[in-house]
C-alpha cells in the first residue's frame, strides 16, 4: 500500500467544481482521494491511498494517485508529489512489563 500526497493548485475551478472539492474534503487517505485546501479553494493537498503490486514502486504509486486526482475532473497544476511506501513502515511494539 502506498500513501501519496499531491500538492497543487486548481486552474480555473468553476462553482460546480468548488462544490465537488468541498464535498470531497478530508484528511484521510482513501483510494478515491480527499482534498484539503486553502480558504479560496485555489491551492490544495490531495491525499490518496494506492494499492501496491509486488513489483510496484513510487512511480506506479504516483501515476495511480494522479489517475485518482484526474477522476475528480478538476483542472489542476501539480506542485509537489510525496510517496510513502507503507510496506517499509515498521511498528515497534512494546514488550510486556516495559513502559
Amino acid at each position: 500500500m502506498f500513501r501519496v500526497t499531491i500538492r497543487g493548485k486548481f486552474a480555473g475551478l468553476d462553482d460546480a467544481g468548488r462544490t465537488r472539492v468541498l464535498a470531497a474534503s478530508g484528511t484521510a487517505f482513501t483510494e478515491a482521494g480527499t482534498f484539503t485546501h486553502d480558504q479560496s479553494v485555489s491551492a490544495f493537498t490531495f491525499r490518496c491511498q494506492v494499492p501496491a503490486g509486488p513489483d510496484d514502486g513510487e512511480d506506479e504509486a504516483a501515476l495511480g494517485a494522479m489517475a485518482a486526482l484526474d477522476a475528480h475532473g478538476h483542472p489542476y497544476e501539480i506542485l509537489k508529489i510525496g510517496v510513502t511506501d507503507m510496506r517499509d513502515i515498521r511498528i515497534r511494539r512494546r514488550r510486556p512489563g516495559h513502559a
